[in-house]
């Protein structure tokens, strides 16, 4: 069997090759362009991308095509069809993105305010906390201070007689205090207030004490137990420490009376070196005698004024 043309037939049996025959470019085929070699012939393929996306189909033949009216702008186009309706489109029930870019009506952006009053209510939370927390924590601090009973630092305590101002036990009514004016003064101890300072009655002091012999006595009564006493004196030095003799009922006390410069008056100021001392002697029950005297090698150049006791070893 050879090849050759049949002849005319109908469009399906076109022979796509008719124009490589004599014959077949007799009758006018040419290679093809856009369909197949005879004129007018079928197209039974149509080349990528020459169908334009969204062209109306074309009427049949013997039809006339009217051309879509455009609507007004903003005014829906009644000859629009859906891009889902053609070949290719969005798949159905997709939406199709919003012009403008936002989430609101007319395009517009987020709706901003909401967001902010929510953030100034947090704000607004956070500092209400804040403060109540800080409230708490001074009212705790108000309580741990009425706890503390609103008491005064206290002197610390120390093996050796510490500085003071003044007499501290002085008119506590617990056991007896004695000013200068009731002492018995002894060799030319003498009374005087010229220096001030002094907390006894008047300002009054037993000056002129730096001289052997010279002494204090005070014969005291009321004792409610034997025991451990505390001695209290109260005295202005300036300059050099001193001390003292201290003799209890006759006996002298283990050591002397420590009456340093613990003011640190400058030597002369006495009126700036008032400050008090203390021992620890034992006493008996009822009546005693205590006298500061200054004997062989002491220190006296001192001003005192005030004497008092207190049960037990205390410093103040």
């Amino acid at each position: 069997m050879t090849p050759g043309d049949n002849g005319a037939s109908t469009p399906e049996d076109d022979d796509p090759f008719g124009y490589l025959y004599a014959d077949g470019q007799a009758r006018g085929a040419q290679p093809p362009s856009g369909g197949y070699g005879y004129p007018n012939s079928v197209s039974r393929v149509r080349a990528v991308g020459e169908r334009q996306y969204g062209q109306p189909a074309q009427a049949p033949y013997g039809q006339q095509t009217v051309p879509q009216q455009q609507g007004a702008y903003g005014q829906p186009n009644a000859h629009y069809q859906a891009p889902e309706t053609f070949p290719g489109g969005p798949p159905a029930g997709q939406q199709p993105p919003q012009a403008g870019g936002g989430g609101g009506r007319g395009g517009r952006g987020p709706n901003t305010k909401g967001l902010l009053i929510g953030a100034i209510a947090v704000v607004a939370a956070v500092v209400i906390g804040i403060s109540i927390a800080m409230l708490n924590g001074n009212s705790n601090d108000d309580n741990k201070g009425d706890q503390a009973g609103g008491a005064t630092p206290t002197q610390s305590e120390s093996t050796s007689p510490s500085p003071s101002g003044s007499s501290s036990a002085a008119g506590e009514g617990e056991l007896p205090t004695i000013d200068a004016k009731a002492l018995r003064l002894g060799g030319s101890a003498a009374l005087a207030s010229d220096v001030e300072g002094a907390q006894a009655d008047g300002g009054t002091y037993v000056g002129n004490l730096n001289q052997p012999g010279n002494s204090v006595t005070w014969t005291v009564d009321g004792i409610p137990d034997d025991g451990t006493y505390t001695v209290f004196a109260h005295y202005s030095t300036a300059g050099e420490d001193q001390s003292m003799t201290l003799t209890i009922n006759g006996k002298a006390f283990g050591s002397k009376l420590s009456m340093q410069n613990y003011a640190h008056a400058a030597d002369g100021d006495f009126a700036k070196g008032w400050t008090t001392t203390y021992a620890w002697p034992t006493l008996n029950k009822g009546t005693n005698t205590i006298t500061l005297s200054c004997g062989d090698g002491d220190k006296c150049n001192v001003l005192l004024d005030q004497l008092w006791l207190k049960k037990g070893q205390v410093k103040r």
